[in-house]
């Protein structure tokens, strides 16, 4: 019985490596591992505003149930500073067709001014 040539045989094998990756990553997602990593609602990110380049505002949701919060935490490339720490405003997830606040009121609503923000005379 004749063997694959040496060149052939590990072009096979390179094949099958290859084929194997895109498995491999499909099954790690729906084992309990990949699946913990990805569960929803262990945090979420409720809004983020650009102040600069590079400098964002951002209030995110972590916890569940009655532990909830929402952090408001100042991102920049070098860092992250938690600026203010609050319960859930209304609702985690609004009905349909009812008005969410935007982040620049939720902000205005805590003193903090925004850059492009008007000042009252």
């Amino acid at each position: 019985m004749d063997t694959l040539p040496s060149g052939l045989s590990a072009l096979m094998w390179f094949a099958v490596v290859v084929a194997a990756i895109p498995l491999a990553l499909w099954l790690f997602k729906r084992t309990a591992i990949g699946a913990a990593a990805t569960t929803p609602g262990a945090m979420r990110t409720v809004a983020a505003l650009a102040l600069g380049p590079g400098q964002r505002v951002v209030t995110v949701e972590i916890g569940h149930g009655a532990e909830r919060r929402w952090l408001v935490l100042g991102v920049t490339a070098q860092q992250i500073t938690t600026l203010h720490e609050m319960a859930p405003v209304g609702t985690a997830n609004p009905a349909a067709g009812e008005a969410v606040a935007p982040l620049k009121q939720l902000l205005g609503d805590l003193g903090v001014r925004t850059p492009g923000a008007k000042r009252d005379a």
